[in-house]
């Protein structure tokens, strides 16, 4: 199984900015811990962080037929842009969004996520953590899948 994680702007900044709201990891210790739990659950991940929206929009795109999901954590252009959520639409792939602060409890204007009405799930507010728990469920969605389609395809070729 592989899972393509996207990271939007600013994230290369984690450990750095505003501590009090996104704590002390770094984005690359929270990529190292991904990848050790990844590792013992035989997922591959592939890791893309850019702050600029066209570019999420590319990864996404040749997130077709490369990937089995996508775990993005599209940070401030999750509130804002229309061409990442029909990205997401158009490939069609398990997404779940992650946001490291609890978007419910900050400015009303980070409340809504137009990203979200293309991803299969969203955690949001569990720190650093809400990785871990985006990686066990978009590997649990995955899994699910991959069975019902192996199911099928024995049901067809049988009777």
């Amino acid at each position: 199984m592989k899972i393509a994680v996207i990271q939007g702007p600013n994230l290369n900044m984690l450990g750095i900015r505003e501590q009090h709201i996104y704590g002390p990891m770094s984005l690359e210790q929270i990529h190292d811990q991904m990848k050790t739990s990844a590792e013992q659950n035989g997922v591959e991940l592939e890791f893309f962080q850019s702050n600029l929206e066209g570019e999420i929009v590319d990864r996404i795109q040749e997130s077709l037929g490369t990937v089995d999901g996508i775990l993005i954590n599209p940070a401030a252009f999750s509130h804002t842009s229309i061409a990442i959520k029909d990205a997401l639409s158009a490939v069609n792939l398990p997404t779940v969004e992650v946001h490291i602060s609890n978007i419910y409890k900050r400015e009303e204007f980070r409340q809504k996520s137009i990203t979200a009405a293309a991803s299969t799930g969203v955690i949001t507010g569990f720190g650093p953590f809400g990785y871990h728990l985006g990686l066990i469920s978009l590997s649990q969605i995955v899994s699910e899948m991959k069975a019902v389609e192996n199911a099928q395809t024995e049901a067809s070729q049988n009777g």
